[in-house]
């Protein structure tokens, strides 16, 4: 890993409360409350407001999520670079909510463009899915480790549909999700580096509905969707997670967005309170 790198950085954050992620969700229906045209550049303003609370407020994670910014074409791509620009030049820590997944070469593309040094969507880390096979995701991997970046794969989702195939058995007799994260647990200790690997678990999930495991120690970060306009409450989380809480990186996205452009900054420091508390 390289100096300040991701696992760096992250692991000076202080405690679930320092590791609060801000999404970044541009969604239509977000737009339409805020007066914001559902265009690439209604996008853009709503995502710089977001960013510049998220510095106001003191945190230092933020997620945007690529779809919304996609949909909108060109332009909206246009406008996803220089948000993630201006995000990390502010001092933030960008995830790219990208969830990319597909084999070989395919997989180091992805890499080249969410991870790599000098893309225009370079960011500090990025969102991926192995259910190809945890070998798949090896490009990434790579690409991580040599850039001094960070990768969260899909472990345990909260969707309905993907109940049946996260808890599926394989062969070892283990769930689908419990392999693919033992899977990520080795590469990350093949690797002799720490806290650049995480898993993405839903925060939505009951303990006993999880069709995943956690040892203790824990030696993945868990990055974990689902607090605020989902259901999922941030004063639960120790609750939810118990002894891993420590390496959860609590997100919360449109719950931040609910009040209008003034009221992102104190949703967040309401979110961050509550957390504390």
């Amino acid at each position: 890993m390289t100096a300040h790198s991701f696992a760096d950085r992250i692991a000076a954050l202080d405690g679930p409360g320092g590791r609060l992620c801000v999404g970044i969700d541009p969604h239509p229906g977000i737009l339409s409350d805020w007066g914001l045209p559902d265009t690439a550049e209604g996008a853009t303003t709503l995502a710089q407001t977001v960013v510049h609370a998220a510095v106001a407020a003191g945190v230092t994670l933020v997620k945007p999520q690529i779809a919304f910014f996609e949909r909108h074409g060109v332009g909206g791509m246009s406008a996803l670079a220089q948000v993630i620009g201006q995000a990390r030049s502010s001092g933030l820590i960008v995830i790219a909510d990208a969830k990319r997944g597909d084999v070989g070469s395919t997989v180091a593309a992805y890499a080249d463009a969410w991870l790599g040094v000098g893309s225009d969507f370079e960011s500090d880390a990025m969102t991926a899915v192995a259910y190809q096979g945890v070998g798949s995701v090896e490009p990434l991997c790579e690409a991580a480790l040599s850039a001094g970046k960070g990768l969260f794969v899909l472990v345990n989702t909260s969707n309905p549909d993907g109940w049946d195939i996260q808890q599926a058995l394989v062969a070892s007799g283990t769930t689908l999700a419990q392999h693919v994260f033992d899977g990520l647990v080795a590469r990350q200790g093949a690797s002799g580096l720490d806290g650049w690997m995480g898993c993405v678990v839903g925060a939505t999930l009951q303990p006993q509905e999880r069709a995943v495991q956690f040892p203790d120690p824990m030696p993945l970060w868990v990055l974990a969707p689902g607090f605020g306009y989902q259901g999922a409450q941030l004063s639960q989380l120790t609750t939810l997670f118990g002894g891993v809480s420590e390496k959860v990186i609590p997100t919360v996205s449109r719950s931040v967005c609910q009040d209008g452009p003034d009221g992102v900054v104190p949703a967040i420091v309401s979110h961050l309170r509550e957390l504390q508390e």
